[in-house]
């Protein structure tokens, strides 16, 4: 089997092609070349499938998205793209890599013209919903994003359910809650300071809190955002039906639960490292993201979360952390 994986330099990325390089198998088939591609070159792995191939490249650019298509994988994980942030801010940018960056390698999937059909993962975010929201956000709510971001998200959800429809992929996109804790430096993601308010304690540092303790948020580990990938890649088509854009599971609770969780995992000397300072930017476009994601029809097709953010907070200190913190 061969794999491609988009946006591999980044921290999904990154531990997706571990988890890979690891496991050395997919769907019960063995991996036997994996390419990973993003603008700049991805980190092999320490350990590989036979053949491995690193390259820099920009999906948008012209003819990349078919160089990298060239030798028919037969699963591609698209994770490639400009986060929440950093898309609102730099709108030619967001939709450039975002969507431009997509469809270009739609178009050279069905391009090839010769029946290749790869399973394709394409990451979402719940951002394609936009408020007012109910209570808990159903499977079948109405997309209506209000960043450019979740736009940019929406129109590639369509774009895969068309390709898919026609038969030129075999798509399935994942709706990701906020993955967290991320491990590493902060990123331009609106949503970073979740990661952070519990990252940077950690490690002794200060962290800045841009929005209230009431804010309610959906959050997923890395580890668990990985296992969405991998069981996406293995869902039978006829199970997923012809809705195949999911929005996944998570633990849904407060800012504050998050502090609280932080709290009693660390102690109150770690808590007491954040730091309240809103931040209008950030404020407003979390304002405008659903809150608590039903998930039903994933959990019954056998996507998997953590139950708890206390648990979400563990797999950081044990996975990222080497187990420790500074206290």
């Amino acid at each position: 089997m061969h794999i491609l994986v988009t946006g591999a330099a980044g921290m999904i990325g990154s531990k997706l092609t571990e988890g890979l390089g690891r496991d050395g198998e997919l769907k019960g088939q063995r991996i036997d070349k994996l390419t990973l591609v993003d603008v700049v070159a991805p980190q092999r792995p320490a350990k590989v499938a036979e053949k491995i191939e690193a390259v820099a490249a920009d999906l948008a650019a012209s003819g990349a998205a078919a160089k990298a298509i060239a030798d028919r994988p037969d699963v591609i994980f698209h994770l490639a793209g400009v986060v929440s942030g950093e898309a609102e801010l730099d709108f030619n940018k967001g939709y450039r890599v975002n969507l431009d960056g997509t469809r270009a390698l739609l178009e050279a999937i069905r391009a090839t013209g010769d029946g290749y059909r790869p399973r394709l993962v394409y990451t979402s975010s719940i951002a394609v919903f936009g408020a007012p929201f109910p209570d808990l956000i159903p499977d079948d709510f109405h997309l209506t994003p209000l960043t450019s971001y979740g736009t940019q998200k929406a129109i590639g959800e369509a774009l895969l359910a068309d390709y898919t429809r026609r038969g030129f992929c075999d798509g399935v996109g994942i709706r990701l809650p906020s993955v967290v804790v991320r491990p590493g430096k902060p990123n331009k993601a609106a949503s970073g300071f979740f990661s952070g308010i519990i990252r940077e304690p950690l490690a002794g540092l200060e962290a800045v809190l841009p929005v209230s303790e009431t804010v309610v948020h959906t959050h997923a580990s890395p580890r668990a955002a990985v296992g969405f990938l991998i069981h996406a890649a293995g869902l039978a088509r006829d199970a997923l039906g012809p809705r195949i854009n999911l929005s996944m599971p998570g633990v849904s609770c407060t800012v504050g639960d998050q502090i609280a969780s932080l709290r009693r995992i660390a102690g109150d000397r770690v808590a007491a490292r954040i730091r309240r300072a809103e931040d209008p930017l950030v404020a407003r476009i979390v304002e405008g993201w659903p809150q608590r994601i039903e998930a039903r029809r994933a959990r019954e097709l056998g996507f998997k979360a953590e139950n708890s953010f206390d648990e979400i907070v563990r797999i950081h200190i044990d996975e990222d952390r080497s187990g420790t913190f500074i206290k």
